[in-house]
């Protein structure tokens, strides 16, 4: 579903290169669930960017569903991340002015354009809040209604709106309480169980252990992996 052979990602401050990523080969399997850990600083953010197709690599090859991004223009990585990737992000990133199903909506619209109505865009978003596990009766609440727990389940049904084989989480549950942030990663589980491959950045080695494999990153390397089944 998704490797990284001999990946660098390396950038310029004046005359120094800085390596946010070095050499780094990594597989994940459909279905999998993965936590990638590590200090600030040590390449995560970067990881998941270069997954998520927000970024490409310095040096090396990137494979999405065995698809090879990196000489893929801008359409084209789109194109990806609309129909292979969910992402969900620490800070919800919830458009305020839209309710909870408007929010979830927004992708179909991108995607579907006018090829689905409004009436099949409603259903959809109102499945996947359901799949998020968010009681109907709070779609029509804008996210300052809405709880940091209810926000996180409200980007995580935008998320799967066009139901993506991968889902990206980073930090998702930085915002959030523990029991909160627990509950959210028992959705996540939940989500995986039912197909979805889920990788998740954290700090957290609670957060972590949800996850069947954990990679340890430092200075932009993998140090470690921990399987947990």
């Amino acid at each position: 579903m998704i490797e990284l052979k001999n990946v660098t990602k390396t950038y310029k401050m004046g005359e120094e290169t800085i390596y946010a990523l070095k050499n780094v080969n990594l597989k994940i399997k459909k279905g999998e669930f993965v936590s990638i850990m590590g200090p600030s600083g040590s390449g995560k953010s970067t990881m998941l960017n270069i997954i998520g197709c927000l970024d490409k690599p310095t040096e090396g090859e990137v494979y999405i569903d065995n698809i090879l991004i990196n000489k893929l223009d801008d359409d084209e990585l789109t194109k990806i991340r609309r129909d292979k990737i969910g992402f969900v992000f620490q800070q919800f990133n919830l458009i305020p002015v839209l309710t909870a199903l408007e929010n979830v909506e927004l992708p179909l619209i991108f995607k579907y354009r006018n090829s689905m109505s409004k009436e099949e865009r409603k259903k959809r978003a109102l499945e996947c809040l359901k799949m998020a596990e968010l009681d109907e009766r709070f779609a029509n609440h804008r996210p300052n209604q809405l709880s940091g727990g209810q926000q996180q389940r409200v980007a995580i049904a935008r998320a799967l709106a066009n139901n993506p084989p991968i889902i990206l989480a980073d930090e998702p549950t930085g915002a959030l309480d523990s029991k909160t942030g627990e509950k959210i990663m028992k959705l996540l589980k939940k989500l995986n169980e039912s197909g979805k491959t889920i990788v998740v950045v954290t700090h957290d080695i609670n957060v972590a252990k949800f996850g069947d494999r954990i990679i340890y990153l430092k200075d932009g390397e993998i140090e470690k992996e921990e399987y947990l089944k």
